[in-house]
């Protein structure tokens, strides 16, 4: 997994705890986190495909 994709991955989990903590709260708050988390999951698939897609053409992903 190219270290680019954990960034985004990284968001999508604190957004989904984020959102469960708002609708603990009662707040609905938590939409846009779910809606964060789901933008930032699409992100992370996007990468992961990316760099799959360069290694399988022997090149190098960076950044």
């Amino acid at each position: 997994m190219p270290r680019i994709a954990l960034y985004p991955l990284v968001v999508c989990v604190l957004a989904v705890a984020a959102a469960v903590v708002s609708f603990v709260q009662g707040s609905w708050l938590g939409i846009v986190w779910v809606l964060l988390a789901g933008l930032s999951s699409n992100m992370s698939w996007y990468y992961v495909k990316r760099g799959r897609q360069a290694a399988a053409r022997g090149e190098s992903v960076t950044g």
